[in-house]
């Protein structure tokens, strides 16, 4: 692309910017944005995207790793683009301008490599939109020896049946050492002139990598070889971006982010994440601190947020909080934990791990209201822990709570849809007792219920998901068992929750029911204003496909399942027992304090957990007893359970 060509696109751009919402959406130039231009043909061209508006994808810490990895790589030039919103997409359709990364306006369809984040099942239509918007053929048969590699992943990655057709490869698992194998193979064969079909041969023999084109076209017949996931086992010494992109307007994650810890072992069976990406492998509080205060002096942030899946499970969480508090003590600049699972909440830890922030809400995850059903999940917590942690959050002057609930879990009843409004009482009954009489009005507990998506690679991927007419009776009942007049209720909308169903354990037929559903105008469908059912049901209708069925099948416990292919390192025999143990309401251990639970993922994938220290005890000390407790905490003010996590 000529230096005159990428002016004028730049310029009818601009033009446009008058006429949409947050105009600083698409003008780049942010600080650590490397706004240099590829001058020499034989520099490997990569552009990451982001299936969704800046405000979202801006702070992605996939993208975040990913960018910093191609500055690093010598003869990779790297450069941004996110989903335009709705406004400009119209407008740029409209002028017929194609998408074009941030840096320098150039179209993404002159880059050898894109890369896209599948973050969650409901990016699928924005995955087509993005590309229909870069004039790149959807399909990757379709594509041609001058057009883009498109590569994918993610979460989502693990199941790659309903993406096959759009994306030329997947990468499975964790993506620093893979993408770096990924940048380095297709550097050198752009510059021995290699085909596309050579390329793709190449990053087929990589480990880790799902060549989409190679895989046969039925649904659940098997390739000859599994592709197995990647693992960052030196998680511990690889080092934490600490010059992020820093973004001119506010995004989902407006603070200096450092992974502190990668994995969980708590082992919720309705989770994917805490399944996926096993093993658990904490850094340092030495590398942590040095992380933060890198990035905080880098940045100018006035906030740093400590993430991982269960930030105050690391075994040295209590000296981090400590020595950060100290550090930054005297000025204005925040420490928090966006992502808490507690087993020590007493008073100090709640003023420790809290205090740098203001009192907003606390966010208490029970997911199920009754006992029995917690054990069905293998929720370790029980009301005792639940109250206790009120009362103590209270004393240190929390006011505000959230409780996070789901409907149509395995083997729920009526009885346990009933037990999450007299949960729900019972934590506001508790809150009002333990606050000064003249404090009592301040007290606000709001309940927000989504509804169980079974995922592929849990204990639960042989369930169905419940019917929508079903959902939606239990969601009326919970709504009218006597929920105290003062708790605010919101819950999920249950049609944005089965598509994603729909997604989640689907094939290869899912891809045409994408797509056709895509070309009905269904786009931005995590976004509730702009979902559309009709285009979905119009969609399946079209193609001869029940929504209620795809959602809701069932598999027999020895079925190939379409993603049996990827290699999670999960053992198939340890989730089926996870399951029938689930039946019976038994309860699984956490191996990182205790003994291994073989679930396979260190023997079959040659890692191991790789913690910084003891979790035998990690709680911060009160002087006192402590409070031996397993809750999900998050201040309301630092994140906000996304509808497709």
């Amino acid at each position: 692309m000529t230096a005159r060509n990428k002016d004028s696109l730049r310029s009818k751009l601009s033009r446009l910017l008058d006429q949409v919402e947050k105009p600083a959406r698409y003008t780049g130039g942010e600080l650590f944005s490397d706004l240099s231009s590829n001058t020499a043909d034989e520099l490997l061209d990569v552009a990451l995207v982001y299936p969704d508006i800046y405000d979202i994808g801006g702070s992605n810490q996939a993208l975040v790793i990913l960018y910093d990895i191609c500055l690093r790589t010598a003869g990779v030039h790297v450069e941004r683009a996110y989903l335009p919103w709705i406004d400009m997409i119209a407008l740029m359709r409209h002028n017929d301008l194609p998408l074009c990364t941030l840096e320098n306006t150039r179209p993404l369809a002159s880059f050898d490599l894109i890369g896209i984040t599948l973050p969650h099942e409901l990016a699928a239509t924005n995955i087509l939109e993005l590309i229909d918007l870069a004039g790149i053929a959807l399909s990757g048969s379709e594509r041609g020896e001058d057009d883009p590699l498109i590569i994918g992943g993610g979460p989502t990655a693990f199941n790659p049946e309903p993406f096959a057709d759009v994306f030329d490869a997947l990468c499975i698992g964790d993506g620093e050492e893979l993408f770096a194998e990924v940048l380095g193979v297709l550097l050198q064969l752009k510059q021995a002139g290699r085909s596309r079909a050579e390329k793709l041969e190449a990053l087929a023999a990589l480990e880790g990598v799902s060549i989409c084109a190679f895989r046969p076209d039925a649904p659940c017949e098997l390739p000859p070889q599994r592709v197995r996931k990647r693992v960052l086992s030196d998680f511990a010494h690889y080092p934490a971006v600490t010059r992020p992109i820093v973004p001119f307007i506010e995004t989902a994650q407006d603070r200096l982010c450092v992974e502190i810890l990668r994995g969980c072992a708590r082992g919720c069976r309705f989770c994917a994440a805490g399944m996926l990406y096993r093993p658990v492998r904490e850094r340092s509080a030495q590398a942590v601190v040095r992380a933060v205060t890198d990035g905080l002096a880098a940045t100018g942030l006035n906030e740093a947020s400590l993430i991982s899946l269960s930030s105050t499970d690391h075994s040295q969480i209590a000296p981090i909080i400590r020595r950060l508090n100290r550090r930054y003590d005297t000025t204005d600049i925040k420490i928090s934990l966006p992502s808490q699972r507690l087993d020590a909440f007493g008073s100090t830890m709640a003023q420790v791990a809290c205090g740098t922030q203001r009192k907003g809400s606390l966010t208490f995850a029970p997911e199920a209201g009754s006992q029995r059903l917690r054990n069905v999940i293998n929720k370790n917590i029980d009301t005792d822990d639940i109250i206790q942690a009120i009362t103590t959050a209270c004393a240190a002057g929390w006011r505000h709570y959230k409780l996070y609930f789901m409907v149509g879990l395995p083997t729920e009843t009526d009885t346990d849809i009933i037990q999450i409004v007299e949960l729900a009482n019972l934590v506001y009954d508790t809150a009002v007792s333990a606050v000064p009489p003249g404090e009592r009005g301040q007290i606000r507990v709001a309940l927000s219920c989504a509804v169980f998506v079974p995922k592929a690679h849990t204990p639960f991927q042989w369930c169905g998901q419940l019917g929508l007419a079903e959902v939606q009776r239990r969601l009326r009942l919970l709504r009218h068992s006597g929920l105290h007049k003062s708790i605010k209720l919101q819950w999920q909308d249950p049609e944005i929750s089965q598509i994603e169903a729909v997604i989640s354990r689907g094939d290869r037929t899912i891809g045409p029911l994408i797509r056709r559903a895509w070309e009905l105008g269904a786009r931005f469908d995590a976004w509730s204003e702009q979902f559309s059912m009709t285009a979905w049901r119009t969609a399946a209708a079209d193609l001869g496909l029940s929504l209620d069925e795809l959602a809701g099948r069932e598999y027999a416990l020895d079925a190939t399942l379409p993603w049996d292919f990827v290699d999670s390192g999960l053992d198939k025999g340890f989730l089926a027992e996870e399951y029938q143990r689930s039946l019976t309401g038994q309860v699984t251990n956490d191996c990182t304090r205790g003994a291994c639970v073989s679930c396979g993922v260190c023997a079959q994938l040659d890692t191991n957990v790789s913690l910084a220290a003891s979790r035998s005890d990690t709680s911060i000390s009160t002087g006192g007893s402590s409070t031996q407790i397993g809750l999900d905490l998050k201040p309301v003010d630092c994140v906000e359970r996304a509808t497709c996590v």
